[in-house]
């Protein structure tokens, strides 16, 4: 295991900051063990991006903005240290990073932002707050739109883990029957929370109003609600996804939209990020759609650069820590 401090001809190691959008990273953390450097754009191309590091030997990316696949790591020979924010990263070929001798570690993530902006989604949806705000800015009409009642209505939650329990917690306070569905959930996980276990995914999709999305992607999770599922939800119906877009059949998703076989979607998650500017699901009339900002807070940005940081001081310590490879 390294014990670095400097390298070999007296210079910091250099330290790559990926997809710092918002241009925070820096202000963020203490990075003075490290010459650090923060790109703001994201990389377009892996060629592109290997231009831009080649020449570093620790890399700190954002979630899955970037994924490091096999090829990303044998193009990059310095590298030597990779940080994520948060503790699972699906887009990491960890067994490539332990082939090349790179060392992977992670951060804290909190789990109330996603939560909070699964809220929002809901309630600009049902309460239409984007038209009706528009309007209000151009002098549109006063009053267009006729809001949809939460209270007394059907929240279905596919996945109640910590962030689905959130949700459900909510949905209560509004008034809401809450039910639930994922593959390996028990009445005694349902019940501390007083949420019903509806007895199928297909039994939930049919009974909500609202279906929201909290599950983690995995092969068992990948597809799951195509185009069979769609079709047994209810034209007033809403979906909400912002847990990993891939859980979601894309195609299927946009037919069910145009079609008007669901009311709407609330979106904060797609297959390929930054969504395409001429992408049809910036485009439909019944779709909000955030660029992935379930995590983008004050607080997580904290946690996650603060330890990032954290875990570079003791990589270079020779005592790796939150280590995922």
């Amino acid at each position: 295991m390294w014990k670095i401090e400097v390298d070999s001809v007296g210079l910091m190691l250099r330290c790559a900051v990926l997809d710092d959008y918002q241009g925070v990273a820096l202000g963020l953390a203490d990075w003075s063990a490290v010459e650090v450097t923060s790109f703001r754009e994201h990389f377009a191309s892996q060629d592109d991006l290997v231009d831009a590091i080649s020449g570093h030997e620790i890399v700190v990316i954002m979630r899955e903005r970037t994924p490091f696949p096999a090829e990303l790591f044998a193009r990059l020979p310095k590298l030597r240290l990779l940080i994520t924010s948060g503790m699972r990263n699906a887009s990491i070929d960890l067994d490539a990073a332990r082939a090349h001798e790179v060392t992977v570690c992670g951060t804290g993530s909190g789990s109330t932002p996603p939560a909070e902006l699964t809220w929002a989604l809901i309630l600009g949806l049902t309460r239409h707050l984007v038209p009706e705000s528009t309007a209000m800015r151009h002098n549109g009409p006063w009053q267009s739109t006729v809001g949809t009642d939460l209270h007394g209505s059907t929240l279905g939650l596919l996945g109640l883990g910590k962030i689905g329990a959130q949700i459900a917690r909510v949905g209560q306070a509004f008034g809401m029957d809450v039910i639930a569905w994922s593959q390996n959930l028990t009445k005694e996980r349902t019940g501390e929370l007083g949420v019903r276990l509806a007895p199928s995914k297909e039994a939930l999709l049919a009974e909500s109003d609202i279906v929201s999305v909290h599950l983690v992607l995995s092969d068992r999770t990948r597809g799951l609600v195509g185009e069979k599922e769609l079709a047994l939800m209810r034209p007033t119906a809403y979906l909400i996804n912002t847990s990993r877009a891939a859980i979601v059949d894309r195609r299927a998703l946009v037919e069910a939209l145009e079609t008007g076989r669901i009311a709407g979607a609330g979106l904060d998650v797609f297959e390929t990020e930054p969504l395409a500017h001429d992408h049809v699901l910036r485009t439909l009339p019944n779709v909000l759609a955030t660029p992935h900002l379930g995590y983008v807070t004050q607080a997580n940005y904290r946690t996650y650069y603060g330890e990032a940081v954290q875990d570079i001081e003791a990589f270079l310590s020779g005592e790796p820590i939150r280590r995922l490879a």
